[in-house]
């Protein structure tokens, strides 16, 4: 289908598994299971100095042959964590937005425009915080920055909201997008629907599942979430 495109978010938690092993190698394998045209992801790490240098992103785009940019929040003396993008077609553009509240941990979200169809689409990757007030401040800002840019183009949030109660809040603030919540984390039994994928206009979004395999759930304490997007239907373009 010429406007079906398939995004994915997926926090792959410096690719540490559950079972205490770092192999980026085997996220990179989970990522090829679920076949996403563009992948958000978070808590992803750089790293120079002993014992290695580990550059997980370039792993990752070398593996699944992928464009991708990085969005590091968090800066440490040896490198750097965060979150990044990973895209079939060709990023045009990016930016990168401040999400920091005073005295929280450092936050942000990656802005791209990729080159796909005859009007591009805009992804935003992003980690929000662990306090409900924090959390609907970052929202508030996100919005604020959306309405600047590519504002015709389709949007796509590729988010671990880190909502651990009620969506309630963040439905309110973006109730102009379509976003279904499924249980992703912990891997090894979901409870919770920390992650999510949002998609204005509401009408493209066609579905949204939980990538559950054995790799998957081995691979980071957080399943991949996917959703498949109909950017050609005539709602969409309303």
């Amino acid at each position: 289908m010429k406007n079906r495109v398939v995004v994915a978010t997926y926090n792959v938690h410096r690719c540490i598994g559950t079972d205490g092993k770092h192999q980026p190698e085997r996220v990179a394998s989970v990522l090829s299971e679920v076949a996403a045209d563009v992948i958000g992801l978070q808590e992803i790490s750089t790293r120079s100095g002993a014992p290695a240098d580990v550059d997980q992103l370039a792993t990752l785009a070398m593996t699944t042959g992928m464009h991708a940019t990085a969005g590091p929040t968090l800066f440490l003396k040896r490198g750097h964590t965060g979150n990044a993008l990973l895209s079939r077609w060709p990023i045009r553009a990016v930016r990168q937005i401040d999400l920091t509240i005073s005295r929280r941990e450092p936050r942000g979200a990656i802005d791209a425009h990729l080159d796909f169809g005859a009007g591009g689409l805009r992804v935003i990757v992003t980690h929000l915080g662990l306090r409900p007030g924090e959390r609907s401040r970052q929202i508030s800002r996100l919005l604020e920055a959306l309405e600047h840019g590519e504002i015709g183009a389709p949007t796509v949030i590729l988010a671990d909201a880190n909502e651990w109660r009620s969506l309630a809040t963040l439905r309110r603030q973006l109730q102009h997008f379509g976003f279904r919540s499924l249980p992703t984390f912990p891997s090894a039994l979901p409870i919770l629907a920390l992650d999510l994928v949002l998609v204005r206009p509401a009408a493209a979004l066609h579905s949204v599942s939980v990538h559950r395999t054995p790799l998957a759930r081995r691979a980071s304490d957080h399943l991949p979430l996917r959703a498949v997007l109909d950017l050609g239907r005539r709602e969409a373009h309303a």
